[in-house]
């Protein structure tokens, strides 16, 4: 397929709000592409191909001025082809050589399709084709239930591939596609509520948990091997020899298990969410860390148990195989109740206790790899919202020469963007705002005046007073009195807060 009719209809796509019209501008063109074109076009779609980030940053994109092809010639196979030839470029004269890749790819181009590759180039491409929609569309163009291509992704944590099997096999490929041990799965991911009152009106009588303010970790276990993998599924396993210790001799087959690992101080109290990620990518430190900073872990579901899965039980049929499973000490305290004064008590403990909140789960809820909904509810006293850094001013006075103000924005599901919210520069150390300096003019994508605009890749932890109507701001939102909690490594853009949970807080 020519790139041009993938660009074409991703114009189409951004062009219309509609949800199913979306849908099927995708799934047409998916029943138009060869097998071994499909997990490339889904890439470029979502401003992902599968070589990831290349090298070229915003400057390399407003350098390259070639001019335009007159007619489309360029096809997906040969896009990738420049990818990653720009990709694997390495040593002295890298930056140049990706430079000139970079202008022979764009004047080999119309001049439409340079204005996406350069969006594809910095991961600006915004269409609102999200991996929800189009997993609908794959559904589509397969005639295969929505929901079993949506359970297949989330364990394949691939979508791309995902889609190429099933558009290629049918329903007959969704086989292959069952719960594997030392194959993370995506986490089941949790909406806000502004309240436990809330939170039970909507759910009735449900679980409640203490919210710990830790590091997710999934860990899997056959005989005396064990894995662990962070909440992106990277292995993390030499990082926490706790975790792996506390699983041998559990007296299973094989499993799976999702919870946290957190670092307690002397008196049993949870440490800051930084001084928990102290313990990962510091594999020569470890066995000094964990003497000096001991992580204890604990648990609040299971997916997997002697060969069966779990993932369709419902939250309370989990928890009890859970809690046959694992001792007490490693589960994450809970009481089932729809008792409004009984939840009050609850949450104060965990409060009390050190930790941010509580989680409110649907006890008949089954395990949503990879998605968030109402099923898990997170009620933080502090009120805290995790949004994406979308530009940064540069400081003044003690804080000239570093990033300080911060442009904040919420996810919006309908376009697949991120609508701001407001700023702020409070609550960052000196050790923060030189970090996210550096980390955020790697992801520049353009300037005006003082402000760095900034691939949406980061995400911060942002504390609050309370949300207000603004005119200012597109959402017609913002937050008063927001201030930096710190940044959240272990998140991506995806998982940031949308514009309903922040809704939710008025």
């Amino acid at each position: 397929m020519l790139l041009n009719d993938l660009v074409a209809v991703s114009q189409r796509v951004a062009a219309t709000s509609g949800r199913l019209e979306k849908i099927t501008h995708l799934a047409d063109l998916l029943t138009r592409l060869e097998p071994d074109e499909i997990d490339l076009a889904i890439g470029f779609l979502i401003g992902w191909p599968r070589q990831g980030r290349v090298g070229i940053g915003y400057a390399t994109v407003r350098d390259a001025k070639p001019e335009p092809a007159a007619v489309p010639t360029l096809d997906l196979r040969e896009l990738d082809r420049y990818l990653e030839r720009i990709k694997t470029v390495k040593g002295k004269g890298s930056a140049r050589a990706r430079a000139e890749l970079l202008a022979e790819l764009l004047g080999r181009s119309t001049e439409v399709e340079q204005r996406f590759l350069m969006a594809l180039a910095i991961g600006e491409v915004r269409q609102g084709a999200l991996e929800g929609v189009l997993a609908e569309a794959v559904a589509r163009a397969a005639r295969i239930p929505a929901a079993k291509v949506r359970r297949a992704m989330m364990l394949a944590a691939d979508l791309g591939s995902t889609a190429r099997v099933l558009l290629v096999e049918g329903e007959a490929g969704l086989a292959c596609y069952q719960i594997e041990l030392f194959r993370p799965v995506q986490p089941m991911l949790a909406d806000s509520a502004p309240d436990i009152a809330a939170a039970l009106a909507g759910l009735g009588r449900a679980a409640l948990e203490y919210k710990l303010d830790g590091a997710r970790i999934q860990v899997h276990k056959s005989g005396e091997k064990i894995a662990v993998f962070s909440r992106s599924s990277n292995l993390v396993t030499p990082a926490v020899p706790e975790v792996v210790d506390a699983m041998r001799g559990l007296p299973t087959a094989g499993l799976i298990l999702d919870g946290e690992v957190i670092a307690l101080d002397a008196a049993g109290r949870p440490h800051p969410f930084q001084v928990t990620m102290r313990r990962f990518g510091r594999r020569l430190e470890v066995e000094r860390l964990r003497v000096e900073l001991p992580v204890t872990p604990f648990f609040f579901d299971i997916l997997l148990l002697d060969g069966e899965e779990l993932l369709d039980r419902t939250y309370a049929e989990r928890v009890e195989r859970l809690a046959s499973v694992l001792p007490a000490s490693l589960l994450v305290r809970r009481i089932v109740t729809d008792d409004l004064s009984e939840a009050r008590e609850f949450e104060a403990e965990a409060i009390r206790s050190g930790h941010e909140g509580v989680m409110v789960k649907a006890l008949d809820a089954p395990y949503a790899a990879g998605r968030r909904g109402s099923a898990w509810l997170k009620v933080k006293t502090a009120r805290t919202l995790d949004l994406v850094v979308l530009a940064a001013e540069w400081g003044s006075g003690r804080r000239k020469g570093w990033l300080s103000n911060l442009h904040l924005g919420a996810r919006d599901p309908g376009s697949g963007g991120f609508v701001m919210l407001g700023k702020t520069f409070k609550g960052m150390t000196d050790e923060i705002l030189e970090w996210q300096t550096r980390e955020l003019l790697a992801r520049e994508t353009r300037r005006e005046d003082h402000i760095v605009y900034v691939r949406p890749e980061l995400v911060v932890e942002v504390a609050f007073n309370e949300v207000q109507d603004s005119s200012q701001y597109p959402g017609g939102l913002t937050l008063r009195f927001a201030r930096i909690k710190g940044y959240r490594p272990d998140k991506n853009a995806s998982e940031a807060d949308t514009l309903d949970a922040v809704r939710a807080f008025r």
